[in-house]
């Protein structure tokens, strides 16, 4: 699928940590297909809200202290000056990318040696400094597999940055979109890992993240990618539009199938037609389970098809 599914891409070259929004979110794990990705730039929601799509705040972690966002901070503080030193004065050759929020940067701290990516954030944003250690003190709260960790932070005059650890295989946006030519395409097996694992980064964010955050924000890009796949999810027959042209029609029909029928629940204009998070997980570890194996025989109809806004039917 690649570009077709709204949470992978970025309208901006945003690079390795990049935060541009949830497409972003970062798949932290050692292997390449679920090394990719981006972490969310995120904000605090009701949490009555978040209850009411996991049913039970038994999953949640304990509420930490709200007062004094400084003395709950886990994560390190770092003066302008040590990042400064660490991305070689902010130099050109360092910038991973820029994103909506700023600019990020590979560093490497030099009391520890290790490598970072340095978030530098636009100094014309809105933010105070309270509300941007809030900010921190939830985002170094956040811990799951499927997001990359804030390392620090630096609150130096009127510099923001953050510090998050670098992931060297890039963002999802570097293995989709402008390959090399020496460079493969993500193949479909490691493409349905990537969604499964952006899912259960976003079931955490929503359900099981205390304070709740998800990211309310959709960029331009996003909407017109949304606005383009609508119309095709009503023509069977144009399905295969919205698989990635770099797949070279390497995927199984069945599987483009069930996954263009996650993203179309997803679209609903009606919150409350629209899946629970936990469920799109589920549906999407299921399709990462299944192994395409390239040119093996299968059953390529089905009867799947879309009327009032929803799916009828299986793929066979």
């Amino acid at each position: 699928m690649g570009g077709c599914f709204p949470c992978f891409g970025s309208s901006n070259k945003a690079g390795n940590n990049g935060g541009t929004t949830v497409k972003e979110l970062q798949k932290k794990d050692s292997t390449q297909d679920s090394s990719v990705g981006q972490f969310p730039h995120v904000n605090r929601v009701n949490s009555d809200k978040s209850k009411s799509q996991s049913g039970s705040d038994s999953r949640k972690e304990p509420a930490k202290p709200k007062d004094r966002p400084t003395e709950n901070i886990a994560a390190q503080t770092f003066t302008f000056g040590e990042l400064a030193a660490a991305t070689k004065n902010f130099w050109p050759e360092c910038l991973l990318g820029e994103g909506g929020f700023g600019r990020v940067y590979k560093g490497r701290l030099e009391s520890t040696g290790q490598v970072v990516a340095v978030k530098q954030l636009d100094q014309n944003g809105v933010q105070g400094n309270r509300e941007f250690l809030v900010e921190v003190l939830m985002l170094s709260l956040l811990h799951n597999p499927n997001l990359v960790n804030l390392i620090g932070y630096c609150a130096d005059g009127d510099q923001r940055l953050l510090v998050y650890e670098f992931m060297p295989l890039g963002s999802l946006e570097d293995h989709l979109h402008d390959l090399p030519l020496d460079k493969e395409p993500l193949d479909w097996n490691n493409r349905m890992k990537i969604a499964a694992g952006a899912a259960k980064g976003l079931e955490y964010l929503h359900d099981k993240a205390n304070p709740p955050a998800i990211d309310n924000t959709r960029s331009h890009g996003e909407h017109n990618l949304v606005a383009w796949a609508q119309p095709l999810f009503k023509d069977r027959r144009k399905f295969h539009k919205m698989a990635d042209p770099l797949l070279q029609g390497r995927y199984p029909m069945r599987g483009l199938y069930q996954a263009l029928a996650v993203a179309a629940m997803c679209l609903q204009e009606q919150a409350a037609t629209r899946p629970l998070i936990g469920d799109v997980v589920t549906a999407l570890s299921y399709l990462a389970s299944q192994t395409y194996v390239p040119n093996a025989p299968s059953n390529q109809t089905s009867t799947l098809r879309f009327k009032d806004g929803r799916w009828i039917g299986q793929p066979r």
